[in-house]
This record gives structure tokens, sequence and C-alpha cells, in this order.
């Protein structure tokens, strides 16, 4: 968050250690009702961000266990009330891009006890995203398979048998396993996504 900070940009967004979140809560000196399950409370910022950052803490009753949640912003707002609006009315792209890569490339299912396993983990999983998304617009887009999210191309697509045949440092012929019932779209595909741009 700090890179983003010193470089100018706004920032609302939610933590997601909820340990931290409970701590945060313990410090909250008044609760304000926000809806009927749920209350804001501000805190001073645990770290120096450089620049102003404001923390706000949610309360919530939920199957009569109270669940905190923090929420950290730049935005000069002059309400608690009003910053949460804003943070609800965000785009749901990053959720949806998340929820995809999370079952589209396995991101639950793999986890490394170091961090720096963990962070050359993520950096692979940034890179095979960007690399889905340039597959899908460059090939599929117009396909049969332009409804797929990255789990079916995932599953369904690249995991179909064959082999990139080059002759001359040059793809000269894709052949896949015949039997899988997508092998003539996806060829096409292949080919196109192959081509010289």
């Amino acid at each position: 968050m700090r890179w983003l900070l010193q470089r100018g940009y706004q920032v609302v967004a939610k933590g997601m250690n909820h340990r931290r979140a409970a701590a945060l809560a313990r410090r909250v000196r008044r609760w304000d009702a926000y809806r009927s399950d749920s209350w804001l409370g501000e805190v001073s910022p645990p770290v120096d961000y450089g620049r102003p950052v404001r923390v706000l803490v949610k309360k919530q009753l939920k199957k009569g266990v109270y669940r905190h949640s923090y929420y950290l912003s730049t935005l000069a707002l002059p309400s608690k009330r009003l910053l949460m609006a804003r943070y609800d009315d965000r785009g749901g792209a990053e959720v949806e891009q998340f929820r995809n890569d999370k079952s589209g490339l396995g991101l639950e299912a793999r986890r490394k006890h170091s961090f720096l396993g963990q962070k050359g983990y993520i950096l692979l999983t940034d890179l095979a995203h960007n690399l889905l998304a340039d597959f899908y617009f460059r090939a599929l887009l117009g396909s049969p398979f332009e409804d797929y999210g990255p789990k079916r191309i995932v599953r369904d697509l690249l995991a179909t048998p064959g082999r990139l045949v080059f002759e001359n440092q040059r793809l000269a012929r894709v052949e896949l396993l015949s039997l899988k019932q997508f092998s003539k779209d996806l060829v096409e595909c292949l080919q196109t996504y192959c081509a010289d741009p």
C-alpha cells in the first residue's frame, strides 16, 4: 500500500487479517450504528503510511457472534458512513477476478511455507492470469469458447493432449487428440493465437 500512496494514488481497501481487525476493534472508543446488525468505529492507523489514512473498524453481529473487519482509505469524506458507502459502491471486478483466479488457477489449494516461496508463487499466478487473459482475447474471442472463464479454459481446453509441430522455428501445425470433443475448434483457436500478429 505504501508504494501506491507514494505515487499519489487514492485508496479504499478492506484489510484481510482477522486478528488485526479484532485488535483494532479493541482500540475503538466509540461505535456508531451503521446498519441494523453492524456498527462502525475509527482508530488511528497501526503504522505510518507517509500520508493521512483513515482506518475504520466494522463490528457485525452474525449468528450471535461479533465479527470484525477493517477498512483503509485516503479519501477525505465527512463521515464514516459515507466512507463505507464509497467502499460498498466500488467495482466488483477485483472480486470476480480473484474468485476466477482462485478456482481457475487453483490458488486456494496451494500454499508455500516460506514467505519468498509464497511471493514467488503469487507472481507466477499473476503471470498465468495475464497469459490466460491474452489467450482469451487473441484466440477465444469470437469462438465457441467465448463464454469460458479461467477455470473452464484451464480444465477443458488447455488440458487437451496434443503437440505443436515447428519447422524452421515456425509453427507448422497443431495436433490435438481428435477424440476430445473440443479438438477441432480448439485447433483453429491455437493456430490463430500462434500466428504472427
